[in-house]
């Protein structure tokens, strides 16, 4: 199994170049299945989830493409002329919840999908009720399988038809789901109290320049209004704002100095506002955000992860390993997943002093961390692990890395180039291979 060696290194100085969106990526190329033409997207990051989303494009007959530069994936090509298989696979679907943004488009184009329940972080239930409830709504008779843990989507024989679907709760993947769906159903949709998420925004960009008719993205009411056909299109995916706010907090952590490039401000105010209130310096410059953590004393801040354009919830587990290092006592409150302190215990097991009630991590300040063996327990914990183990003294050994390589391209390989001394190594019985970088 592979895992990351983190070590003691003082602050980390330095240019890191931001990749594309994780988050963005996925639903840009499952948004590909409604056209028969080819649709290329540039600035896709080199992720093992990028990857299981070419596979399931694969396993639906679509031919993908995957150009290649020094750095890894670019680009990728995919036509989805000629549909042979409308059956997600479990396997795939086990690996990455963001697989289930097939059905809107399958549901669109062939008028039927049959999927297994999804998987993914194990951060909470996040069930796709609201998915199911948006694609009822133009009309899809949802049928479970609880025997073989699957449910069939079937649509009526005239097809799908708009209508006003209003969302319990501002949810990404379901406002992705329905909006997709939407562009080839008869008359008009409109979503209400939709998500204002950047990867909404980039989804509705490519949708319309494949011919859809899209107003509203980025706000809580969208409205499509439904076309006889989409055509392709050339798109280049949106940076990653979590990747940023991660390197904006390595320089906090480390008290180093970060140019972070192909950052866009506007997507991380509420990490900019919240860094400043620590104390930390953030600019916006020509060339991207420039963090300081080196010139004053950090303190403490309190943080409420919310639907964006609020503080998100990806970025709660990593700002809560700069809190470990800052003078004063700071409170986190988790509203998004009901379950995303898993790596309180990671940070305690270090040293920390964290503890938590319901949906509140209570964290004091100031305290020294310590090497230890510890787990990615998510994707954004993994991060936070390793951010922890920068200031650790000692060693921090990371297993169940595979988390952080779902979502960071090249993670080591950019915390090198600042000066982090990590080693990602994989042991096979007593031979150990290193390897320079994710």
């Amino acid at each position: 199994m592979a895992k990351l060696i983190v070590e003691n290194n003082g602050p980390l100085h330095g240019i890191v170049e931001i990749s594309g969106a994780k988050n963005a990526v996925l639903p840009l190329m499952a948004a590909t299945l409604l056209t028969d033409e080819k649709c290329s997207i540039n600035g896709i990051p080199d992720l093992t989830d990028v990857f299981v989303m070419k596979d399931m494009l694969t396993s639906f007959g679509a031919k993908v493409k995957a150009e290649k530069d020094d750095n890894g994936i670019s680009r990728i090509d995919v036509q989805a002329d000629d549909i042979t298989n409308i059956r997600g696979s479990k396997e795939l679907v086990s690996e990455m919840r963001a697989s289930t943004m097939v059905m809107g488009p399958l549901l669109a184009k062939c008028g039927r999908c049959v999927m297994p329940l999804p998987g993914g972080c194990a951060i909470g239930s996040r069930p796709i009720d609201l998915h199911l409830k948006g694609f009822k709504a133009l009309g899809v008779t949802v049928i479970e399988n609880s025997d073989e843990s699957v449910i069939s989507l079937v649509t009526y024989a005239e097809g799908l038809k708009g209508d006003i679907i209003y969302l319990d709760f501002p949810s990404v993947g379901a406002t992705e789901n329905i909006l997709m769906a939407a562009t080839l159903a008869k008359g008009t949709t409109v979503i209400e109290n939709a998500a204002k998420e950047p990867e909404i925004v980039d989804l509705a960009n490519l949708l319309n320049k494949m011919g859809a008719k899209i107003k509203g993205a980025g706000t809580d009411t969208i409205r499509i209004t439904g076309v006889d056909k989409l055509h392709g299109a050339v798109h280049t995916v949106i940076p990653d704002r979590i990747e940023t706010a991660t390197f904006m907090l390595a320089a906090a952590i480390t008290r180093g100095k970060i140019l972070i490039k192909n950052a866009i401000p506007g997507h991380v105010r509420p990490i900019i506002a919240k860094l400043k209130e620590c104390n930390v310096d953030v600019e916006i410059v020509d060339e991207g955000i420039y963090v300081n953590g080196a010139n004053k004393e950090l303190v403490a801040t309190d943080i409420k992860t919310l639907p964006y354009p609020g503080f998100p919830t990806d970025i709660q587990s990593p700002f809560m390993a700069f809190l470990t290092t800052v003078d004063g006592e700071s409170k986190v409150k988790e509203t998004v997943f009901e379950n995303r302190f898993m790596h309180v215990n990671e940070l305690n097991r270090m040293g920390a002093k964290i503890s938590t009630r319901d949906r509140e991590a209570f964290v004091h300040g100031n305290t020294k961390l310590v090497g230890a063996k510890v787990r990615a327990t998510d994707l954004r914990a993994g991060a936070a692990m390793v951010l922890a183990g920068l200031v650790a003294e000692g060693v921090t050994e990371i297993s169940e890395i595979y988390h952080i390589e779902r979502g960071y391209e090249n993670f080591t390989k950019k915390m090198k180039n600042l000066g982090a001394k990590i080693e990602r190594v994989v042991e096979e019985g007593d031979k150990v291979e290193r390897h320079v970088g994710i």
